[in-house]
């Protein structure tokens, strides 16, 4: 766990699942990664019509984002992620991706997580996009 982020749940709070209430970032500098989405070093989207597939390769790619600043998921303070056209039906395959994610990047836990829904981003096919802000010491 980062020295530099202290994540925490409220006791008077349902337990949240898969992230945490609060990030306590006692760092000095800041990273802020633009949205990250499904795509390859190419830039061809990964998943189509997959949200479980599209959310495990924009974790994927918020981790080579943070691996290029010097930072790690232990690292995040905030995460945001934007689902088109969201349901809680949804919640599922969401879950499965990022449990995909954390996988195959030897465990990412989150931070705080805010989930937006929109109704598009910014090109057809994709379903969701993911920033996340990060403290260094």
């Amino acid at each position: 766990m980062s020295t530099v982020v202290e994540t925490l749940n409220s006791p008077s709070l349902p337990e949240p699942q898969g992230s945490t209430h609060v990030s306590i970032a006692k760092g000095t500098q800041m990273v802020f990664l633009a949205g990250q989405v499904a795509q390859d070093v190419n830039g061809e989207l990964i998943g189509a019509g997959d949200l479980a597939a599209q959310t495990e390769q924009a974790l994927v790619n918020v981790a080579a984002c943070l691996e290029a600043a010097g930072a790690t998921f232990a690292d995040v303070a905030k995460t945001t992620m934007y689902v088109v056209d969201w349901e809680e039906a949804k919640l599922e395959q969401l879950v499965a991706g990022t449990m995909r994610a954390a996988e195959r990047l030897g465990g990412a836990a989150l931070a705080p997580v805010t989930l937006i829904p929109v109704t598009r981003l910014f090109s057809d096919g994709y379903l969701i996009e993911i920033d996340s802000t990060a403290v260094l010491a």
